[in-house]
């Protein structure tokens, strides 16, 4: 029985629910009455049901589905504003021990290079980052008892916190690792991490027990109930996201709308970001295999749905998705993007190559860091190196009641603004620069409060005199 408050996997993501979830969201696919009611609710912020979502992610009514999309992007622009995170993933090692048949790492793979980095090595992979520009990183691993343990992921991550270059700092490290214990997420949680991110891959239980024949990975209620023992160890900003093109992708949107129900049924917040990548191809992996890949129509309108049954919920696209895709997404409520990433271990110093085995999946964007950030200005955007929610405090239910009631802008547009001038000051070439500066001038007559504006300006003088790391 579907219960969102069981702290059991098989009860909060329960198969029975999604299949007759998705059934009655394909026979109200045409009903125009529940929809616009649906619609309606959703207008309201608050949220949707999975069975709401279902039903507006299987609606094929032409109008409506315009409808849904420009919901999304109005509550995009009404919970984020033109703020866009930029972040880069940091791979520490490619050792692995599971037999997940949709990634290279897998523990079968003779033919991909494995490394592990030594601490040396992730400083001089951090220094590089800095020199892009990059303040928020989100470091991957494989999952290995020996070649990547918990006391090297903490150690990797004091390492990072402490490695500073010129005005470079890394201000906020998410953590992918796999999933581990309550007593390992409370030592996360002392390394003082910023979000806990762990991509179920998919929420179908035979599939996902399938697709892990073998390893750890492959107890699919060890793996699901992680975010609850990730709780429970204090941490309270959690990531999810499921691989589409693994199962059928109704499945996955509605066993992540579940997945969201539960934690804030169980915990009073849901997830702090949701993350919705596509399989690639990579060494020894063929994505074709798989008969559930999704068009670009599609993906588009997943992201739009997720968006209106979850408004206060951050998203994330990386660089899997390419340029036109992610401009695409932009609009419709992605909130994070990663860019000049690497997904090789040790990519930021030595490039990848055609004959380097060792990525975990292509990029389909391979723009420079600058590059992005001049694209997501000339979209008027503003590129948002901001960490000042995780650092004064505000996680959790204290950053989802601020997100909510919309209270955040007055904190996230100003810093928004801040980190842009630290980065057009630090590493902008003088076109970038000049673009940012007239971004800046534009964005200040945003700002509704004298006051904050005033103190803003201020701030902007005194970042173009040396100072750094300002935020409210």
């Amino acid at each position: 029985m579907y219960d969102p408050k069981s702290n059991e996997a098989g009860k909060f993501i329960d198969h029975q629910e999604i299949t007759e979830s998705l059934a009655w969201a394909h026979e109200n696919r045409t009903n125009r009455a529940l929809i616009d009611e649906i619609l309606d609710k959703a207008r309201t912020r608050k949220g949707l049901s999975h069975r709401e979502g279902s039903v507006l992610l299987a609606c094929e009514l032409e109008d409506k589905n315009q409808e849904i999309f420009a919901l999304a992007e109005q509550i995009k622009k009404d919970f984020y504003g033109n703020r866009i995170v930029l972040f880069a993933p940091l791979y520490l090692s490619n050792y692995c021990i599971n037999s997940c048949v949709y990634c290279p790492y897998h523990v079968t793979n003779k033919n991909i290079a494995r490394k592990k980095l030594t601490q040396e090595e992730i400083k001089r992979e951090v220094t590089a980052l800095q020199d892009m520009g990059h303040k928020r990183l989100a470091i991957e691993s494989g999952e290995h008892p020996t070649m990547s343990p918990i006391d090297y992921i903490l150690e990797s991550i004091d390492t990072i916190y402490s490695c500073t270059h010129k005005n470079g700092a890394i201000r906020r490290l998410n953590v992918n690792i796999a999933a581990t214990t309550v007593e390992d997420y409370r030592s996360l949680r002392d390394a003082e991490i910023g979000t806990y991110i762990l991509f179920q891959e998919t929420y179908h239980r035979e599939s996902y027990e399938k697709l892990h024949p073998a390893g750890p990975k492959h107890d699919y209620k060890w793996h699901t109930e992680a975010m609850d023992r990730a709780m429970l160890g204090g941490i309270d900003d959690v990531g999810i996201g499921a691989l589409f093109g693994l199962e059928l992708y109704r499945y996955e949107f509605a066993g992540l709308l579940m997945h969201a129900e539960h934690l804030e049924a169980r915990f009073g917040v849901g997830p702090h970001t949701i993350s919705v990548p596509r399989i690639r191809k990579a060494d020894d992996i063929d994505p074709s295999t798989f008969d559930n890949g999704i068009d670009d129509d599609t993906f588009a309108k997943i992201v739009a749905c997720l968006r209106v049954s979850v408004p206060y919920t951050g998203m994330i696209v990386s660089t899997r998705e390419s340029q036109k895709s992610r401009e695409r997404v932009l609009h419709l409520g992605v909130s994070q993007i990663s860019g000049g990433s690497k997904t090789s271990v040790g990519g930021y110093c030595e490039p990848e190559s055609d004959d380097d085995n060792s990525e975990q999946f292509d990029t389909s964007d391979k723009r420079t860091l600058e590059e992005v950030i001049r694209w997501l200005m000339d979209m008027d955007y503003i590129p948002s190196f901001c960490t000042a929610c995780y650092r004064e405090g505000r996680t959790g239910d204290r950053f989802m009641s601020l997100c909510k009631s919309g209270q955040i802008q007055n904190c996230c547009h100003p810093n928004a603004l801040m980190t842009l001038k630290e980065y057009l000051e630090d590493y902008a070439s003088t076109d970038t620069k000049s673009i940012g500066e007239s971004l800046i001038t534009r964005e200040l007559g945003n700002i509704p409060k004298e006051k904050v504006r005033g103190v803003v300006m201020d701030r902007l003088g005194k970042i173009e005199q040396g100072i750094r790391d300002f935020r409210f």
